[in-house]
């Protein structure tokens, strides 16, 4: 059963390390947003190519702004927290019941 632990354990570091790679690319996109960066730019470009679908889908459920502000990225930021907290350290936990 170990080595089904460890495969559990590595597939949640794996997830812990994308989930936070996506918190980072999720700033980039917010601090973008308030600058008037070049839309062309491949930074840029690949900035909301890897938020819009999932910003997208947020504001069409949650059409939230509060003085024209977009909420979105503030919703799926919690969610990818929720995400780590509780999916992430719930796979780690039961690697560590497998062994």
């Amino acid at each position: 059963m170990f080595v089904l632990a460890n495969l559990i354990i590595a597939f949640a570091q794996i997830l812990d390390y994308v989930l936070w790679a996506y918190v980072w690319i999720l700033i980039g996109r917010v601090v973008i947003s308030y600058v008037n960066a070049d839309p062309y730019n491949p930074l840029v470009r690949f900035l909301h190519l890897a938020t819009d679908p999932i910003l997208d889908r947020v504001r069409a459920k949650l059409p939230m702004t509060a003085a024209g502000f977009d909420l979105s990225p503030i919703v799926v930021w919690l969610a990818v927290l929720f995400l780590q907290h509780f999916l992430v350290r719930t796979l780690f936990d039961i690697a560590h019941a497998l062994r």
